[in-house]
């Protein structure tokens, strides 16, 4: 018997003693038989062979889908549901092949541009070199950052290079196993619909991948690389959204092994902070993540902050300390609860970052009077409602039935006046100030984060204090998150189910507060718990479910655009002057829903 009949028939017995789904089964045999995966079947063989099913099923069972954020997975030689050279390369192809579409309907007559920038994670380069080679096969010109440069940068260049479309390799905050790329739009902002689910259908449909050599399209000048020029226009960009006020604050700050120091540095310096210190354990450019809890480099992990907070402790003096994910593109934070000797320290959440910047940006447009009720700041339906109360007060407008993902926030930004944009973020700590992008920028917020507390330390007080100062003014508000992996060939079907309950059956009540009503933003109804009676829903269509509880408290829920788990966004405030604890309430919800 041939290898390949062997091959063939050990599939087919994993399918019978149910080691492998059949989807995964008919996706292997197109692989182990189509010419352009030739190159790919003596691998598979093997790990057929050795028996590695559930690799081969994770690996195949379904095609990696396009989320809110991209194409985002584990790594892994061979598979339709994996990042690989095979599936980076289709996504590439799929995007040419609609931007070339989107041109030619369009009556475009010039050369096609893109923008490919990579972080530091494993392969990054190779998968920035590998699109690159894929866009200049297909007619494109493609500006090329040599280096690791941050996902903002990125969006910054497509605008000022007036590209057609960009591309970013990374995965954010992911483990090190893990990579993806971005797509964006001539916006800077990444893909919004009808374009997003456009080129989905061409990614998916893609079949033979134009390739060109990308040492070779180098040298014709078909990749160029512009890295010194986008470079000091990016820093220039971010620092005109720079405020005047004091400076003396000292700064500890974090890459957290990424991107970071390429931006935030000179983007702190160019500001006027002189005194910021690089975290050395955590400085080195590094895909595998060391020196961070479980090498998950995300800033929204208090736990990733301890090793900072005890240098900031040993040394006395620090007043901040920032950390930035590995593209750059989330910033966290933490301080010291008071100014006095040997002081506690606390991290923030991304809600109560964004919503300190947001109330120091426009008390400065105030104070210099140049706030008008046509200044305006954007979230989304899962972050916190304290913005809006705090947007209120200056007399601004709030922007926020948006679906969850930042694109939605820069597609708002593009639709309204971006001259009156003041700030935009998400409670996954990602924030923008300025135009400079339609992406989240840590670089941007750090500078503007460290001028507000700056500010604040002038006053005598920390940004805790201050945060504690408009708690008084506008209520305690608290806000958390969770989130469910469902992993594996029915981690889909796990997700549609568990929505489909809170859709159709939810709770009756949740740690003793009455479920008043369900918000079902995939159909477009809201359900009256009380009456059984569904009305409809205005605002934008997408895989979401909100549980408006009594007392002005919520819960959303809807599954991860990049990730396989499903994400809890809960809600608890209390109104000015009452005595209680959101930090209980929201323990209390998170437990519920665990055991719902």
């Amino acid at each position: 018997m041939s290898q390949s009949s062997e091959t063939f028939k050990a599939l087919e017995n994993a399918v019978a003693e149910k080691k492998l789904t059949e989807s995964a089964h008919k996706n292997i045999q197109y692989w182990l038989t189509a010419p352009q995966y030739a190159e790919y079947v003596e691998t598979i063989e093997k790990l057929v062979a050795d028996g590695e099913w559930k690799a081969l099923d994770d690996a195949f069972w379904t095609v990696i889908p396009f989320g809110t954020g991209g194409r985002r997975g584990k790594m892994f030689p061979v598979g339709t549901n994996v990042i690989n050279d095979v599936t980076i390369g289709e996504s590439a192809q799929g995007l040419a092949d609609y931007v070339l579409e989107f041109l030619k309907n369009t009556g475009a007559t010039h050369t096609p541009t893109c923008a490919i920038a990579y972080d530091t994670r494993h392969r990054s380069r190779d998968f920035a070199e590998l699109c690159a080679g894929i866009m200049v096969a297909n007619g494109f010109k493609v500006w090329f950052l040599d280096g690791y440069r941050s996902t903002p940068e990125m969006s910054f260049m497509v605008r000022y290079k007036k590209c057609d479309c960009g591309i970013m390799v990374t995965a954010s905050h992911n483990p090190p196993s893990d990579n993806a790329v971005k797509v964006y739009w001539a916006t800077g902002g990444q893909v919004l619909p009808p374009h997003d689910a456009k080129i989905i259908e061409n990614v998916m449909s893609s079949g033979t991948v134009k390739k060109a050599d990308f040492a070779q399209v180098l040298a014709d000048g078909k990749v160029e690389y512009c890295q010194e020029e986008v470079d000091r226009a990016f820093i220039d960009a971010v620092l005109k959204v720079s405020k005047p006020g004091p400076r003396n604050l000292n700064i500890i700050y974090s890459p957290l092994h990424g991107v970071g120091a390429s931006c935030v540095l000179p983007a702190l310096a160019g500001a006027g902070f002189e005194n910021v210190q690089l975290f050395g354990p955590h400085a080195e450019p590094s895909g595998d993540f060391p020196n961070v809890p479980n090498h998950v480099s995300n800033p929204e992990n208090p736990a990733v902050f301890d090793m900072i907070i005890d240098d900031a402790k040993r040394q006395g003096n620090i007043d901040l300390i920032l950390a930035t994910d590995p593209d750059s593109d989330r910033l966290g934070v933490a301080a010291p609860l008071s100014y006095a000797p040997n002081a506690e320290w606390k991290t923030l959440t991304g809600n109560q970052i964004g919503t300190l910047m947001a109330d120091y940006l426009l008390s400065e447009l105030q104070a210099s009077g140049e706030l008008t009720p046509e200044h305006y700041v954007v979230e989304t339906l899962v972050t916190t409602p304290l913005l809006k109360k705090v947007a209120d007060s200056y007399g601004v407008r709030t922007i926020r039935d948006l679906l969850v993902g930042f694109k939605y926030i820069g597609g708002a930004i593009e639709e309204n006046d971006p001259e009156k944009f003041v700030i935009g973020m998400e409670e996954s700590y990602g924030f923008l100030v300025g135009t400079h992008a339609r992406d989240k920028d840590a670089a941007v917020a750090a500078m503007i984060f460290s001028e507000m507390a700056a500010r604040a330390k002038a006053e005598g007080k920390t940004v805790h204090e201050k945060l504690a100062d408009i708690f008084a003014k506008h209520g305690q508000y608290g806000e958390s998150a969770f989130s469910v992996a469902m992993t594996g060939s029915d981690g889909m079907m796990k997700m549609k189910a568990l929505l489909e309950r809170f859709r159709t059956a939810p709770p009756q009540e949740l740690a003793g507060l009455c479920v008043v009503s369900v918000e079902d933003y995939q159909n477009g109804t809201t359900l009256n718990t009380a009456t059984g009676t569904r009305s409809p829903l205005a605002g934008p269509t997408g895989q979401l479910v909100i549980l408006r509880l009594e007392e002005g408290n919520s819960v959303a829920v809807r599954p991860s655009g990049t990730e396989p788990k499903i994400k809890f966004y809960l809600f608890a405030s209390l109104p000015p002057g009452t005595d209680g604890n959101v930090s209980e309430r929201l323990a209390a919800l998170e437990n519920a829903l665990r055991n719902a």
